[in-house]
């Protein structure tokens, strides 16, 4: 039995957090157990409110007093991790734990190190957004991949699952939107076994909540070359 932690940050997410758990506590995989992580990063509004009426939906919930964003909050997840796998899932309904079967099977047919969910390719479903995000995302995967000898098609989906062993959660530095290259960096730095796999993506537009800027790129750049060379 291989047991996977499934890491969910939540930031003011009230109005999608249960649902997205009863959509997580429905995915039954054969062979894996599914631990559910849940952090509140210090939410304003009612989500741990709704979080600790709810609590069948979780194995842990790690409740932060202070919001320290999405990195911080995935540390603090890592730190209960005690899986063979990693997998992160935002608390909104972008991406579809319904996927998590796909993820799944590179790993029970050929003990994979890492695996990306991919809107790139084959999606099912995904909804039409930002053009500019695109560019970025093809950008940032198109320097990955030359940095690490790769052919990802989508390295910043959330959607990123790797073998615990492979990186130490306690070792990260960086705590902002590029602590995703990071992981996955050392992922593939210390693993031999890389896929993707097609799955749906549901975004939200900025109204709807969605937090990533452009300015965020910049240290996602920096730091696949920081990681790439220097560890």
């Amino acid at each position: 039995m291989i047991k996977l932690n499934i890491i969910i940050p939540a930031y003011n997410e009230q109005a999608t957090i249960i649902q997205l758990l009863e959509k997580v506590a429905e995915q039954k995989v054969v062979g894996v157990e599914l631990q559910i992580i849940v952090i509140d990063d210090g939410s304003k509004d009612k989500t741990v409110a709704l979080l600790e009426a709810r609590p069948e939906l979780y194995a842990k919930l790690v409740k932060k007093a202070q919001n320290g964003g999405k990195g911080a909050a995935v540390k603090a997840g890592l730190a209960e991790a005690d899986g063979d796998y990693i997998l992160f899932q935002d608390a909104d309904l972008e991406y579809d734990p319904a996927d998590y079967s796909k993820l799944l099977e590179p790993v029970l047919r050929f003990d994979a190190d890492v695996v990306m969910g991919s809107r790139m390719v084959g999606s099912p479903i995904t909804r039409v957004s930002y053009f500019w995000h695109k560019v970025g995302n093809w950008l940032i995967t198109f320097v990955f991949n030359v940095l690490n000898n790769t052919t990802f098609s989508d390295v910043y989906s959330c959607y990123l699952l790797y073998r615990r062993s492979l990186v130490d959660g306690d070792k990260l530095t960086t705590e902002g939107w590029d602590q995703h290259a990071e992981i996955l960096t050392k992922s593939v730095a210390a693993g031999t076994r890389f896929f993707e796999v097609p799955i749906s993506y549901y975004g939200r537009t900025y109204d709807e909540g969605k937090k990533i800027r452009a300015h965020h790129i910049i240290p996602v750049f920096w730091t696949m070359f920081i990681k790439r060379f220097n560890g």
